[in-house]
């Protein structure tokens, strides 16, 4: 039985990952790009560790976190994918960890299936990788994951605006949803 909820938090954007590992730093430069706009009733985090998120979500109705993900895509796909409360569990396999050396080394999906069993899972988790293209230690981010950078901004304020928590006026994005934005993900 998942206790009662105290009121919830402001809505919360993540970028995760390491921002001195090439593309990894994705999530954190979608973050500041997001965190640049300055959307009300939304707060704007980075974070290296995914454990470190379980405290952190575990109040809000919608979160968001944005990530690096190593899936043998194109680098630069971006991939969403939804979870939160009563939402089916994540394999440690859906949300394939990119760090080497200590960074991701529990993984978000582990980060996610733990906070659901102890309750600290938010009510929607939206997860938006980019497919990350290299990870070498000081590289900066690659030329498609650059690119890919402004469309995961315009999805994590559609995915915002959707959900309500942004004013009609402050979505920001392009108006595409999370669906949308999926779709282009390859170009």
């Amino acid at each position: 039985m998942t206790p009662p909820r105290v009121g919830a938090g402001p809505a919360l954007v993540v970028g995760l990952g390491n921002p001195d590992r090439g593309d990894d730093a994705v999530g954190h430069t979608v973050a500041r790009r997001v965190a640049a706009l300055r959307l009300p009733g939304t707060q704007v985090v980075e974070r290296e560790d995914p454990t470190s998120l379980i405290d952190l979500w575990g109040d809000r109705d919608l979160a968001v976190v944005v990530d690096a993900v190593s899936s043998n895509r194109v680098p630069g796909t971006l991939m969403i994918m939804e979870s939160g409360v009563g939402g089916a569990p994540l394999t440690e396999d859906a949300w394939t960890r990119t760090g080497r050396g200590g960074t991701h080394a529990f993984g978000l999906a582990a980060a996610v299936e733990l906070s659901r069993a102890l309750h600290r899972l938010p009510r929607r988790l939206v997860l938006i990788g980019i497919e990350a293209g290299g990870l070498a230690h000081g590289n900066p981010l690659s030329a498609p994951v650059s690119a890919a950078v402004e469309r995961a901004v315009e999805a994590a304020c559609g995915i915002l605006s959707e959900a309500g928590a942004l004013p009609s006026h402050g979505n920001r994005g392009s108006g595409k949803g999370p669906t949308r934005v999926a779709q282009e993900a390859d170009r």
